[in-house]
């Protein structure tokens, strides 16, 4: 697993390097209410591509064989082709209300999040860390590279969301794979469905709340502050995030075929796993939220300009959200390894309600540093609920 994760973080280091290099290049190419429009793009369209396959490629990795696994494959390009399909009758209808044309790639966005999600499950299944760890290259470096060069040519929003959709179509083409031989025992898509029916059940509403979290917050910022404040939130989390997005990903895509392995339900030795990584990663974290409390407005004024210093101030406030969710994000795959699904769905709800009602509330008495603080005071206790009940999980031997 060391090998793996250290793989797949090589990959994602260069991947999070280049879109962080050329940020202060971006911040002068595209004003602040261009960065409000395409974070509010991508949110919609995230909150799409998440259960885009119906959450059955996260059952790859636990699938009985090959014939499962391409019936599961199969399963998933089917709901694919109908939420792409519907999303792109939902891109026109909001490009029609809202006369702005970025809102016809709403369709394409979540075609290509969906399968690029499906991709790199299937490659998880494979191990092909390699392959891993160059498409997270091509997803975020790539994406950067390419909305760098639409913003030199006046691209304005339409650069920006274009871009990630071109590098993500990239990176799944590289891990498609080599082509695999019809299995024998394909077992029918009804049977499979059925088998694995807790993802779309269970997963998918946690996906897609999960998601529509972030879509909600940068609506409710816009409606209260305006299109240039949900700017300085989206800019914020990005690049806030982007520690929990390289260590995260890394980690999960190495622990999840890991715990998989040892069959359904948690062992011993999979719950002292995983408390091991949750304090590796809480010195990490607990660094992180210093380093952002000490310099977050100065970095954030230096690097992208004066007139972003008030994302480098949220930054300040959200420090605390932000170490425990470095931690956090990747233990999605203990609850699904360890068959808990249901009990992830339940607290996600109550962290959801309580992120956004804290983040409403702080809008309200304070602006956006008010919703800084109360998203950072409501998720420190969410976070600490949660990882004391996987620290303690119940386990067989």
């Amino acid at each position: 697993m060391l090998r793996a994760t250290l793989t797949l973080l090589a990959g994602g280091a260069l991947a999070q390097a280049l879109p962080l290099l050329l940020g202060p290049l971006l911040t002068r190419l595209y004003a602040p209410d261009d960065f409000g429009a395409f974070h509010l793009f991508a949110a919609v369209a995230t909150n799409l591509a998440v259960v885009a396959c119906g959450r059955y490629e996260f059952a790859l990795p636990l699938a009985r064989g090959d014939g499962e696994a391409l019936a599961l494959r199969r399963l998933c390009l089917r709901i694919l082709g109908l939420v792409a399909g519907l999303a792109s009758l939902g891109g026109l209808g909001w490009a029609w209300w809202s006369g702005l044309r970025w809102a016809l790639w709403l369709g394409p966005a979540v075609a290509v999040g969906g399968a690029l999600s499906l991709a790199t499950m299937w490659a998880t299944r494979a191990e092909r860390f390699q392959a891993l760890a160059v498409a997270r290259v091509l997803q975020y470096g790539g994406a950067a590279l390419a909305q760098a060069l639409a913003g030199w040519l006046h691209g304005g929003v339409v650069g920006l969301v274009i871009a990630p959709i071109a590098a993500q179509t990239l990176a799944t083409l590289l891990l498609r794979g080599p082509a695999v031989a019809p299995a024998t025992d394909t077992p029918p898509l009804r049977d499979i469905a059925r088998r694995y029916q807790e993802f779309p059940l269970l997963n998918t509403p946690h996906a897609f709340l999960g998601a529509l979290q972030d879509t909600v917050s940068l609506a409710l910022i816009a409606a209260t502050l305006g299109p240039a404040a949900a700017g300085f939130w989206g800019l914020a989390l990005r690049y806030l995030k982007a520690p929990a997005t390289l260590v995260g990903s890394a980690v999960s895509q190495a622990l999840y075929p890991q715990l998989a392995a040892k069959g359904p339900g948690p062992t011993r030795a999979a719950r002292a796993a995983v408390r091991r990584i949750m304090a590796v990663l809480g010195a990490a974290g607990l660094a992180l939220v210093a380093v952002l409390w000490v310099l977050g407005p100065w970095a954030f004024e230096r690097l992208f300009g004066a007139e972003w210093r008030q994302a480098g101030e949220l930054s300040r406030t959200l420090a605390p959200y932000i170490g425990a969710h470095f931690v956090a994000a990747p233990l999605a795959v203990v609850t699904m390894a360890w068959g808990a699904q249901a009990w992830a769905l339940r607290l996600a709800l109550w962290g959801q309600a309580a992120f956004v009602g804290a983040l409403a509330l702080g809008l309200h008495l304070d602006g956006l540093a008010g919703a800084g603080w109360g998203v950072s005071a409501a998720m420190a206790g969410y976070f600490g609920w949660y990882f004391w009940r996987l620290a303690t999980w119940p386990v067989a031997d």
